[in-house]
Order: C-alpha cells, then structure tokens, then sequence
C-alpha cells in the first residue's frame, strides 16, 4: 500500500505544469529571462553596418544609443516595412532614419506576466529593457520568454509522443 507521501509524489508528477506556470509567470522578472548582451550601435552608424550585426549574431534588432542613453530600436520589422523595396545607400544611410525613436522599454525588474500581457497587446516581439537613466541592458523578445517557460516544463515537452499527423521523409534508425 503506498503512503501518503508517494501518493502526493506521484500525483504531482501526473499533473504538471499549472502551478508551475502560474508561480512563474507571477514570480519570474525579466532578470530571470535576459540570456544576452544587446546588440548596439550608435546613432550615426549606417544602416549596412545595423544589418550585417543583425545578420552574423543571428538577432531580429539593433538598440540604437546616442552617447549611453536608448535612442532608439532597429527590427527585421523596420527593414520590412521601411526599407525593403526602396533605392538606399545602406553605407551611407544612417540607422537612425529608419530606426523607431524612443520605443517603449521596462526596467529589468519587470514582471513576465506584465511584459507578456504588453508583448501581447502592443504587439512588440522586441522590448528594450533600460536601467533608470536609460542605459541599455538587454532587449527581452517573445521567444526568449517562450524558451524561460519551456524550460519549466522541458521534461514533459521533450517526452511527448511524436504526432501521428506528421510524416518524416528520413527513417530514424534502422
């Protein structure tokens, strides 16, 4: 007959994941998501040398500084919707003309629930996160926050059957 304790052990383990979750994303800031130093560039840098950064570091922006302070942010988005299709001279172009001045940022002791919910409502992938003198510390994205609450729940993502919808064109072992 199994005691109390391993009945809670084993219950616990069957149902995973809520309190977890909710606990998370009540307790959890953005210091506990930041994994990566922002990629900067000053103001007067040209829109060549904003993209190859993006490019090589494999990233979706560019905080813009002028001196120390956030002037502003470079996403895939802007290149999208400002850039693609137009005749520029990206060496001579400055970021700045296309970047979005003074985005809207949060100080790092932000809350994931807060920063998701605005993630969510403002539609940003991208949020710079600033000390209280404006000074860059890291950009939170909507991925970097999926990848914080997946790794909550890895054991349980990684040990989900394969979905029989799916077919593979490559034969997994023999």
């Amino acid at each position: 007959m199994a005691t109390d304790e391993e009945i809670d052990r084993l219950t616990n383990e069957e149902q995973p994941g809520p309190a977890d979750l909710e606990s998370t994303l009540l307790q959890g800031t953005l210091a506990d998501v930041l994994r990566e130093l922002p990629l900067i560039v000053e103001t007067h840098a040209s829109l060549a040398d904003a993209l190859r950064l993006m490019r090589e570091q494999r990233r979706g922006y560019v905080l813009v500084i002028e001196g120390e302070r956030l002037a502003g942010i470079f996403t895939e988005r802007d290149v999208l919707m400002k850039i693609a299709g137009n005749l520029l001279n990206l060496e001579r172009t400055p970021v700045s003309a296309y970047m979005t001045p003074e985005p809207v940022t949060l100080p790092v002791d932000a809350g994931v629930a807060f920063v998701l919910n605005h993630m969510i409502i403002e539609g940003y992938r991208h949020v710079p996160i600033v000390t209280d003198q404006g000074r860059p510390l890291g950009v939170v994205s909507m991925r970097d926050i999926v990848e914080y609450l997946c790794d909550f729940f890895r054991r349980d993502i990684l040990n989900l059957p394969p979905d029989p919808r799916i077919r593979s064109h490559q034969r997994d072992g023999a």
